[in-house]
């Protein structure tokens, strides 16, 4: 069975987006893409919100943000090779190819495409993978934290859960950036 896997870039105090909803104090830089890349090559699904769906469409739909860098322009191609389902009750249509949309999000679905998937999955999204947190579809976390204090604005984590979680890699990036993987415990 595949995994679903929650991955973020977040600041240390836990945040994906400051009060301003910006969040370029995470980007990257090429190390760190590169090491983004390489773990990404094994996810085959990406399981998206509205707004986050929307952020990423750049990667297929903007050819400067892939011609921006080396790690850029791989991530683009990785990115476009993947399915993507869009869990989504307003969206009209798609931009990208390879997605679906999904009017609310189905638990149900999510098992489905974890057991049939040859790839992993992906989650990414604040309130979409609330939800899949809530129904304990997670069996991993990857946490890229930048070195970054914002003190407030989109967290990374729901209220109101509770998982015991097992550190399974971490590693320093030069710009001060750390990654660390973990499994969920149920």
């Amino acid at each position: 069975m595949s995994r679903l896997i929650y991955t973020f870039l977040a600041s240390l105090d836990g945040y994906i987006a400051d009060e301003a909803g910006a969040f370029d104090w995470a980007y990257p830089g090429e190390e760190v893409l590169d090491f983004i890349n390489a773990t990404e090559r094994g996810v085959g699904t990406y399981l998206y919100g509205r707004t986050m769906y929307e952020m990423m469409t750049g990667w297929e739909n903007d050819p400067d943000l892939a011609a921006d860098s080396p790690g850029n322009a791989e991530f683009a191609r990785i990115w476009q090779a993947a399915d993507k389902v869009v869990f989504s009750s307003t969206l009209e249509a798609v931009s990208t190819r390879r997605t679906r949309i999904e009017r609310s999000f189905d638990p149900e679905l999510v098992r489905s495409l974890k057991s049939s998937a040859g790839l992993d999955l992906n989650i990414s999204g604040a309130r979409v993978a609330a939800e899949a947190w809530r129904a304990n579809l997670i069996d991993e976390c990857q946490v890229y934290v930048a070195p970054m204090l914002v003190g407030g604005g989109k967290r990374m984590f729901p209220e109101g859960i509770r998982h015991s979680l097992e550190l399974l890699d971490e590693r320093r990036f030069e710009n001060g950036m750390v990654f660390l993987r973990y499994s969920v415990g149920r």
